[in-house]
């Protein structure tokens, strides 16, 4: 996502309503499952990598 450039003499003002607590709990419910989602495809990625750099036993010798 890029930034979008005012044109000369623009000023781009935005203002949004305040969030309600039912918004503001379900913005950090997502954020939270994300978080814990994003960990798991972390540490599935470094186990993957750890068996594949592990050589076989008498490979190579």
């Amino acid at each position: 996502m890029g930034y979008i450039k005012e044109p000369a003499g623009v000023d781009f003002v935005i203002k949004s309503p305040p969030l309600t607590d039912k918004q503001k709990k379900a913005i950090s419910e997502f954020i939270k499952a994300d978080k814990e989602r994003l960990a798991k495809i972390a540490v599935r990625k470094t186990k993957a990598r750890t068996v594949k750099s592990v050589p076989a036993s008498g490979a190579g010798h």
